[in-house]
């Protein structure tokens, strides 16, 4: 089993530990992890990393990504989302799309927002999810995202006294979609969550590249993803070499950088001053 990347389009009702146990049993190895998990409820990209490839998920788990969403007016939950029960609830009727757009326009840009407190988020030990199932009270600190892009991309829709209607988030990693509608059901008054959250892309992955966890895996060649993910440069044998026993290489680079050696992921580096360091090495591919 080479080590690669593995892109899976998550259906509803899988959760991410789901997933990883499929491709375990369909890979035949247990060394699988993933870069940031999706809610059962959600559907859309899983990066996932097989041997190897779990090396690269550090540079891919807190990387910006995008949903595709519908957010529903006139009630909230205490998951924030159409799973939980249903704490408050009020007409939508009289909300208007200028109004929306308005409270979408003060939720983009750099803003502070309290994760949802069924989230993973660790509170004394324990994940807030946890906490609130046994019945406990969580509230969580704000914390800074950066909600790049916030758009509603339908008309408004109205379900008896509902309001529907689609959005396009790119933000960055840490953000809450979930958080977001509830903010804008509170600040209207109408109470707020998710019917339906998509991810689409993280980083330079995007989910029209991801196959069904019912469908043959396509492995992503580490080379590949790490030329997706950085800059790529091919190494002489001296540097190879050198990289391999944990030596320093004179080079220039501005950031992160995929190191090849014969047409194969060696390393990723890291510039040090004028010279790079290894990150992750990948020491079986040189051949001296």
């Amino acid at each position: 089993m080479p080590a690669a990347l593995v892109l899976i389009d998550k259906q509803p009702g899988w959760t991410s530990h789901d997933v990883v146990a499929k491709l375990r049993g369909i890979l035949g190895t247990r060394k699988i992890g993933h870069a940031g998990t999706l809610d059962p409820m959600a559907t859309g990209l899983l990066v996932l990393g097989v041997d190897g490839g779990t090396k690269l998920l550090q540079f891919i788990s807190g990387s910006d990504k995008q949903y595709l969403a519908t957010i529903r007016l006139g009630a909230a939950t205490h998951t924030d989302d159409a799973e939980g029960d249903v704490i408050f609830s009020a007409s939508a009727k009289d909300v208007s799309a200028n109004q929306i757009d308005a409270e979408i326009a003060k939720l983009t840009g750099a803003i502070t927002q309290v994760p949802s407190s069924v989230s993973a988020i660790k509170v004394d030990g324990k994940r807030a999810y946890d906490l609130v199932r046994d019945g406990k009270e969580v509230e969580l600190k704000g914390r800074a995202v950066t909600v790049s892009r916030f758009e509603r991309t339908s008309d408004i829709r109205f379900v008896d006294d509902y309001l529907d209607f689609d959005v396009v988030v790119d933000c960055s990693s840490g953000t809450y979609i979930r958080a977001l509608a509830r903010d804008i059901g509170s600040a209207l008054g109408v109470g707020g969550h998710l019917t339906m959250l998509r991810r689409t892309r993280i980083d330079n992955f995007d989910v029209s590249d991801a196959t069904e966890i019912d469908k043959a895996p396509n492995l992503l060649l580490l080379v590949q993803a790490a030329k997706a993910l950085f800059d790529s440069t091919q190494l002489t044998y001296d540097q190879a070499r050198d990289i391999v026993h944990g030596k320093r290489i004179t080079l220039s680079a501005s950031g992160l950088i995929a190191a090849t050696w014969n047409g194969e992921l060696l390393a990723v580096l890291e510039p040090v001053g004028s010279q790079l360091k290894s990150v992750v090495v990948f020491p079986e591919v040189f051949i001296a």
